[in-house]
């Protein structure tokens, strides 16, 4: 059977680290390498055995995670920064803008990539915001810190809730973020 489903990873201290799929956790927890925190709704069977996907697993060692200081810049990225709605009408963004062109010199970074509906795009093409007399709904930033490693898989499970609360995630944000994925993601 495939497993389709995803799976939260904490370290041996209980911290955030990652998400992985429904499989590759199975195979941490038959490796002895993880133990199961929470049990997803999926089932894997063998020719031996019948296990249950898990949906939150702790690794049994600590591992030493490199965090990197910046987050690459992705399109799915930036629609869920910015909650999948166009920055400067609120309508559902299907697109990306440059807030300062790219022909008059912006770059493509975080703080200047924003997401837009189609019509929004189309309008203000190679002008800035104030020549069109617009403003930005919220003000583009960089996302930052480790929450965005699990925000950023783009995988929801309302079990993972109480694990993330150290990070400042609760389900209200949980909620808002995989809702924008689902809807860009169909758009």
């Amino acid at each position: 059977m495939r497993v389709s489903s995803h799976a939260l990873v904490l370290n041996a201290t209980y911290e955030p680290i990652g998400v992985v799929s429904g499989r590759r956790a199975l195979l941490l927890v038959l490796a002895a390498k993880a133990t199961v925190l929470e049990t997803g709704e999926h089932v894997w069977h063998s020719a031996s055995a019948t296990h249950v996907v898990p949906a939150v697993v702790r690794l049994t060692r600590f591992v030493k995670i490199p965090y990197r200081s910046t987050v690459p810049l992705t399109r799915r990225g930036v629609f869920l920064r910015d909650g999948g709605r166009c920055v400067y009408c609120d309508a559902p963004a299907t697109s990306l803008d440059h807030v300062v062109p790219r022909s008059r010199g912006g770059a493509h970074v975080w703080e200047n990539v924003v997401s837009c509906c189609r019509r929004c795009n189309h309008l203000k093409g190679d002008r800035t915001v104030a020549e069109m007399g617009w403003r930005l709904r919220r003000p583009p930033r960089a996302p930052s810190g480790p929450a965005w490693r699990i925000l950023g898989s783009g995988r929801s499970d309302p079990r993972w809730i109480p694990y993330l609360d150290g990070l400042g995630i609760d389900g209200s944000i949980f909620g808002r973020f995989f809702s924008a994925t689902e809807q860009t993601a169909t758009a």
